[in-house]
């Protein structure tokens, strides 16, 4: 998997111009309560670049004025008295096999050898991943250290690399697809277990237990995102996610979960019963639900605007929402559809991306998510699946997870 990481580093550095520093923090441990602190994961496009999931780093990217490139890596120093309590910190030997950078130095040593570079080299500049999405957010580790240049070295100008990096990771490579669809093979698997172990009457985070259990059977450590079960009435929240209800005979539970495989991440939902029979009214609902799902999928391709596929998804609501009796106006398709259906996926569930002219490119990974949610009968249905965008067409990644009625019940018979 290293190679992916360089492959990453040497697209990052292909774009930078002549005299520029590259400067990445993967981040650090946050104190929650008393001693403990929070589960600790990494900056993501310190990552992308290193794939080092370790706190407290340094990545520099150092291209000189004739272009040529230094990677180099600043860690902590050995403590053996750490060691002994909390674990080794990651030595250069595991962190060049992670990331196949070479140069390493001591954490302490960065600061002296930043000043060193910003007084000896004219005309430097500065790229750190500035991302700060509100003023309320509070300071970064890149803001914090951009600051400290400024007060100290006013002449250096600085550069916000956010936009660039993202740019890179909108479209996917071959090694970041495989990860994605390992989430989702996963996720998928686990997903039968919770159909295969639903029982009406049951507590929603009961359920979800099945879920995480087979998680951590597989070797996952971390959901993509805190899981949603909702049931009844819950579902049509759409960002429920206190799944501490009791479920009820007869009604629909709506899952949205997802495992994450080196930190690339499953995004999918499916709705059942939960005493594995639906009704023929929810049958109805659930299948317009799923037929525009197929039809969104079926759109996606290179080149096809991004716009257009949630505007399929309420063109086909006008007409079937009507035709069933639902809605008489198409303006009314909004009471019951209050979402879009894609997002992008990667190293994020909501994976951030530049997509300047709205276009749809080969490489590309989004969820496909269509739903419905009918308040008045306490009825919530969303599918969703993830799919790779490619010149002919869109590959569901998620393929094989029990998605019609009928695949449904099967598997819930078992």
């Amino acid at each position: 998997m290293d190679n992916m990481f360089k492959k990453n580093r040497e697209k990052f550095i292909n774009q930078m111009e002549n005299g520029v520093i590259y400067i990445a923090f993967a981040g650090k441990n946050h104190p929650r309560t008393a001693d403990q602190p929070y589960p600790f994961t990494p900056r993501r496009n310190f990552y992308y670049l290193t794939g080092i999931k370790d706190p407290v780093i340094i990545l520099t990217i150092f291209k000189d004025a004739d272009g040529k490139v230094i990677e180099t890596l600043y860690l902590e120093r050995y403590d053996e008295k750490v060691a002994k309590w909390d674990g080794a910190v990651i030595n250069t030997e595991k962190a060049q096999e992670l990331s196949g950078i070479e140069n390493f130095r001591e954490i302490e040593r960065f600061e002296t050898d930043m000043g060193r570079l910003f007084f000896s080299t004219d005309a430097l500049k500065v790229q750190m991943d500035l991302e700060n999405r509100y003023f309320a957010s509070g300071t970064t580790a890149e803001g914090r250290f951009a600051a400290k240049i400024k007060d100290s070295y006013p002449h250096i100008v600085i550069e916000n690399a956010y936009p660039a990096i993202v740019r890179l990771r909108t479209t996917k490579s071959d090694e970041e697809v495989a990860l994605i669809k390992k989430a989702c093979g996963i996720t998928g698997e686990a997903i039968v277990k919770m159909m295969q172990n639903s029982r009406p009457g049951m507590m929603e985070y009961e359920l979800t237990a099945h879920f995480d259990f087979h998680l951590r059977m597989s070797g996952v450590k971390e959901t993509s995102f805190s899981t949603i079960a909702a049931s009844g009435r819950n579902a049509t929240i759409l960002h429920y996610q206190t799944n501490d209800a009791q479920t009820k005979d007869g009604d629909l539970i709506l899952f949205d979960l997802g495992a994450q495989w080196n930190y690339y991440a499953a995004d999918i939902s499916r709705t059942f019963s939960e005493n594995g029979k639906s009704t023929e009214r929810q049958k109805e609902l659930y299948n317009i639900v799923l037929a525009v799902q197929k039809k969104v999928i079926g759109m996606m391709k290179d080149g096809v605007e991004y716009k257009d596929l949630n505007q399929a998804v309420k063109d086909y609501y006008a007409v079937e929402l009507k035709r069933i009796g639902l809605i008489k106006e198409d303006a009314e398709v909004s009471k019951y559809y209050y979402h879009g259906v894609s997002h992008h996926l990667g190293l994020d569930v909501h994976d951030p991306n530049r997509m300047t002219d709205g276009i749809l490119r080969k490489g590309m990974v989004l969820t496909v998510e269509p739903g419905l949610y009918v308040a008045e009968e306490n009825i919530g249905i969303r599918i969703e699946d993830n799919v790779l965008v490619t010149e002919d067409g869109a590959v569901v990644l998620s393929e094989g997870i029990p998605k019609t009625v009928e695949e449904i019940e099967a598997v819930m018979k078992k």
